[in-house]
């Protein structure tokens, strides 16, 4: 079981037919403005993936944000679906190719009524002694609020992972994302954490992350639960 949870790449590996993912956490972040006092929140999500072949997902995602202190832009809570569809698995040197549509509505009074439309291409390497590298690039279209219309939103982000025992997993993990908003800023992060597979279908997970430059969290602290029933 490889989830897509704690960082924020995700790979080209599917749940199986027959089967489904569940993969949960909580993130508690803080965040500093120059002029203003220090905003807290906690971000919950959680994500259910449903095996619908043997290379493709049906994937449900939540995301209900709760502030905690002086949070005037946390955005707001979603509700999202998505597929994953691995079109090329890897051969030799070649990497696994797969693409991983979705769409996200708003959950929360806060935001645009529209929902946020996107698509990532996903790029997955295994290499020698336990190695991987996965890479995400897509856009996002994501709905405006006075005026309104969308956005166009660049999306990247590349994660190297080492199998560091039998159990246990690490990465580290860079993304970037330009302005989601008309005078918003980009953000460029940089996430690390670890994997433990407790049995073959429930692994827990922990993660830090921070903005390496431009709008972003000063620190973010988040931890989860995945499971796989069924096959």
């Amino acid at each position: 079981m490889t989830p897509d949870r704690p960082d924020v790449t995700d790979s080209t590996e599917t749940v199986p037919l027959g089967a489904f993912q569940t993969e949960t956490g909580v993130e508690y972040t803080r965040a500093r403005q120059a002029g203003r006092p220090a905003q807290q929140f906690v971000d919950f999500s959680g994500n259910l993936r449903i095996g619908l072949g043997e290379r493709i997902e049906l994937r449900v995602l939540t995301n209900p944000v709760i502030q905690l202190r002086d949070a005037e832009d946390v955005g707001h809570g979603s509700l999202g679906f998505g597929l994953k569809y691995r079109f090329l698995d890897a051969t030799g040197r070649w990497p696994s190719l797969g693409v991983e549509p979705f769409v996200l509505f708003p959950i929360a009074p806060a935001g645009s009524a529209r929902p946020d439309l996107a698509a990532r291409a996903l790029v997955s390497w295994q290499f020698p002694a336990g190695w991987t590298l996965d890479v995400n690039a897509g856009l996002a279209a994501v709905a405006q609020t006075s005026p309104g219309g969308y956005l166009l939103q660049a999306l990247a982000s590349a994660s190297l992972g080492k199998q560091l025992s039998e159990k246990l997993s690490g990465f580290v993990d860079l993304f970037y994302a330009s302005a989601g908003e008309r005078d918003g800023r980009y953000i460029f992060g940089l996430d690390t954490g670890l994997t433990y597979l407790v049995t073959r279908w429930l692994a827990l997970d922990a993660a830090v992350t921070t903005a390496l430059a431009g709008r972003g969290p000063d620190v973010a602290l988040q931890a989860g639960i995945s499971m796989r029933f069924g096959k």
